[in-house]
């Protein structure tokens, strides 16, 4: 059996159980979608280079929001990856979600290419982060594909980026 297969697999398992029951049927979305893309990312990164989740300053994804970030630290405790520490959220971190009430995550895309332009960049150019596993996030959307009843798939691609000291 793949790989793709097996975590696909954990996912619908973790999305029917009781932990998520609650919250799929107010947040069904791409962020739910993107959060089992995400952790495969991460749990590949970590694999190919050696590396565990303390050899990161930040392990920063695109736009799970709250929900998904709790899906996304389901599925990695499965396979004992404990990221929370240094997971941050790129949405989480943009939108205040008592205010605008976006638990289930807005754009992705945005909000990664915001918050790598204006934050994650300088805190490396700085010198605060040494390196950061950068994993944006989303879902291919597809209007036909939806109303005809068809998966979403999610997508994640993983970069790592370090700080580069200059002699």
């Amino acid at each position: 059996m793949n790989r793709g297969r097996v975590i696909f697999q954990r996912w619908v398992r973790i999305f029917k159980s009781r932990r998520i029951r609650g919250i799929r049927k107010k947040y069904y979305g791409s962020n739910l979608t993107a959060a089992p893309a995400a952790a495969d990312t991460i749990r590949q990164n970590l694999e190919d280079f050696g590396r565990a989740p303390k050899d990161y300053d930040k392990i920063i994804t695109g736009d799970l929001g709250l929900v998904g970030q709790k899906l996304l630290f389901d599925l990695l405790s499965e396979m004992q990856i404990d990221i929370t520490k240094q997971h941050m959220d790129c949405g989480i971190e943009i939108f205040d979600s008592d205010k605008q009430h976006t638990d289930a995550g807005g754009s992705g895309c945005g909000c990664s290419a915001v918050v790598l332009s204006a934050y994650i960049l300088k805190k490396l150019q700085e010198g605060v982060w040494k390196r950061v596993l950068f994993v944006p996030t989303g879902a291919l959307l597809s209007k036909t594909s939806f109303n005809e009843g068809q998966t979403i798939p999610g997508i994640a691609h993983g970069v790592v980026l370090e700080h580069y000291e200059q002699l």
